[in-house]
């Protein structure tokens, strides 16, 4: 990895906030995208596991707790080059591994619950609750302290910058054009 030339966004925010949108404006734009949860993914195939939403959880759990909270950040670091975006940062120490780096800045993504939540029935994933009680239920198992579970709401907290997505996806696109020229990060035309 060649530290001089990266440039490294990264994404957090809640489910169905829109960081997948913001990642493919970001591709559309020159950077080179990654998933934590692509690791995580990789990890499940290899262990010949459905790559359903409840694995994909317990196996980023367990690398949590067999190799420290940051490893996702740590198995993907070699990975990276140029500029590029990262998504699903879930967890404090994920973040802590990226600002090692020379040029990182953390974005957040947020939205309201119910948007959210009318966003995650849309999509259909497997997995995803069916009614707003259960979605809500699922971010707080999501949000538990432990140094093993994702911990979205800490980590939106540490993001340099937040911007909300209640509107629409040109809103959404402005609003990160506006803060990646505040961090000074060029976006080529495509």
């Amino acid at each position: 990895m060649d530290e001089s030339s990266l440039h490294v966004v990264g994404l957090t925010g809640p489910n169905a906030a829109g960081k997948g949108e913001v990642a493919a404006y970001l591709a559309s734009r020159g950077f080179a995208v990654h998933s934590l949860s692509d690791i995580v993914r990789e990890q499940a195939r290899a262990a010949g596991l459905p790559v359903s939403r409840e694995n994909l959880i317990e196996i980023g759990r367990r690398l949590r707790r067999e190799r420290g909270p940051g490893v996702l950040a740590e198995m993907l670091l070699p990975r990276l080059a140029g500029r590029t975006v990262v998504d699903s940062i879930r967890h404090p120490a994920e973040v802590e591994v990226f600002r090692r780096l020379p040029c990182f800045h953390l974005l957040g993504v947020d939205a309201d619950v119910r948007v959210r939540f009318e966003r995650a029935r849309a999509r259909g994933r497997a997995g995803d609750a069916a009614d707003l009680d259960g979605f809500r239920a699922q971010e707080a198992l999501e949000n538990r302290p432990a140094e093993d579970s994702q911990q979205l709401a800490a980590t939106l907290a540490l993001a340099d910058a937040v911007v909300r997505n209640d509107g629409t996806i040109d809103a959404l696109i402005a609003a990160v054009r506006r803060v990646l020229a505040g961090w000074e990060i060029p976006l080529s035309s495509g």
